[in-house]
């Protein structure tokens, strides 16, 4: 590990403190855990550019999920049940 030191004025640490205290953390483990997803947000994520490729991403899928893909209907009764829920169009 290696230490890294950051200026910033008071009031900028102070904010990011209230936001480590909310979340239960210390103020260096949310700066990491914002650098994090500063990062992922970042990541243009899988490229597939081949028909191999897409076959690879699909075996890695389905060995990393578990139970059943649920059919169409299904699908179709949790949809209507979130709009039906869902705030009223404006």
């Amino acid at each position: 590990m290696t230490r890294i030191h950051l200026l910033v004025d008071e009031a900028e640490k102070e904010r990011y403190r209230r936001h480590a205290e909310r979340a239960g953390m210390s103020l260096g483990a949310w700066l990491r855990q914002a650098a994090r997803e500063k990062l992922a947000a970042e990541d243009p994520g899988v490229r597939i550019g081949t028909a191999e490729e897409l076959g690879a991403f699909f075996d890695a899928c389905d060995a990393r999920e578990r139970g059943r893909e649920p059919d169409w209907e299904e699908h179709r009764r949790v949809i209507e049940r979130s709009r039906r829920s869902g705030l009223a169009p404006s």
